[in-house]
């Protein structure tokens, strides 16, 4: 059975940084690329960053280039999204994903999802 299990989320102030992270079992994770995604009520979810697998590029989202990092370590089977400089509008519900796809930012091209884990930035 696939499991993807985030945590780290919570309250922050702008301008304050959060490290999310996504422990998978289940799977292969070193044949996996893995995704962060947002969602917010009334808006699509929102493709934030992956890295692949099989080369190990990242892909970002216009939104959060250069705030967020997306990393992983295969030793413990977890994907991570490093968040700095939040902003107000960061708030959401954060979800990780993973897919069989070498390169994907596409919500669809996911084939395993987490429960997400809220993120709230207010001072």
């Amino acid at each position: 059975q696939v499991q993807l299990v985030e945590s780290g989320g919570g309250l922050v102030q702008p301008g304050g940084s959060l490290r999310l992270s996504c422990a998978v079992s289940g799977l292969r994770f070193s044949l996996y690329t893995m995704g962060w995604f947002r969602q917010v009520p009334v808006k699509e979810r929102e493709f934030l960053a992956a890295l692949s697998y099989r080369d190990r590029r990242e892909h970002y989202a216009d939104s959060v280039r250069g705030r967020f990092t997306i990393s992983r370590d295969i030793t413990k089977n977890t994907s991570y999204l490093q968040m700095n400089s939040l902003k107000p509008e960061d708030k959401g519900v954060y979800s990780c994903a993973a897919s069989g796809r070498s390169r994907a930012v596409g919500f669809y091209e996911y084939d395993y999802w987490g429960q997400g884990t809220q993120v709230t930035v207010s001072s």
